[in-house]
């Protein structure tokens, strides 16, 4: 009888090669639920269900339910037991934390690329311009955010750290919302082209202080952006009321309490 037992244990225990289909699927739902969030096809509120989305997905729950507790770890959903799950508001304090990372590894980053960037990353920046003058005259803001994340990543790139982009990208999630949300401002897309062309050409002339300069205030830009946004769009934002006490003080006049 035991020796039935042990066999029948043994038939029925997973191999790796069976987790790997589940695996794999619950990196493929948190990948694309992700971007739809931080793209804002899913806006802040929106309600997050796990039949229909393991229905459209051709996925079964699992996944799904385990995606989502990830996004939940990253603050991008929030899950209510008996009530649901949502997409989360953003919340001003993770777009600042974000930026705070963000702007020291493309500072640092930039520093390096004054002093290693070749002709070819040069030209490689100057394309990337031209695509996103040329998305913004399609004024199509999908693909201008495109080009803006391709600019900024083959910066870094030609710094020589050619990974680190990984890192900006995972933590920048709430940023990237109020990114997308500033584009309909307006002149905000003409405005970032200009940024990025000053960058460039400070780059260019190996102007390392000048190149930094334009940078910084190119990236701090979203401060104030966010402050018009949130006085316009108050309900995708996390109220006051609903924050922890601040454990730092805010660092931008741009940002409401």
């Amino acid at each position: 009888m035991r020796d039935e037992q042990r066999r029948s244990r043994k038939t029925t225990r997973r191999t790796p090669e069976d987790a790997a289909p589940r695996e794999s699927n619950r990196v493929r739902v948190h990948a694309l639920l992700r971007s739809r969030i931080t793209s804002l096809e899913l806006p802040p509120g929106t309600p997050l269900s796990e039949n229909e989305l393991a229905a459209e997905l051709d996925v079964s729950r699992t996944p799904v339910r385990e995606a989502l507790i990830l996004l939940g770890e990253e603050s991008l959903v929030d899950i209510f037991p008996k009530l649901g799950t949502f997409v989360s508001r953003i919340s001003v304090d993770a777009v600042l934390e974000a930026q705070f990372m963000r702007e020291a590894l493309e500072l640092a980053a930039l520093r390096e690329a004054v002093k290693l960037a070749e002709d070819e990353d040069i030209a490689a920046l100057r394309a990337i311009l031209d695509a996103q003058r040329a998305a913004f005259e399609a004024a199509d803001d999908d693909l201008f955010f495109e080009q803006d994340e391709a600019f900024h990543r083959r910066l870094m790139e030609a710094s020589g750290h050619r990974t680190l982009w990984r890192t900006v990208t995972t933590a920048k999630a709430h940023l990237d919302r109020a990114r997308r949300l500033s584009l309909p401002l307006p002149h905000r897309i003409e405005h970032l082209i200009g940024e990025h062309r000053e960058v460039v050409d400070a780059l260019e002339l190996r102007d390392a202080a000048r190149a930094e300069q334009a940078l910084r205030g190119h990236l701090q830009g979203v401060f104030d952006d966010i402050g018009t946004i949130q006085a316009e769009r108050p309900e995708l934002f996390v109220a006051p009321s609903e924050l922890p006490p601040p454990s730092r003080p805010r660092s931008h006049p741009g940002l409401r309490p």
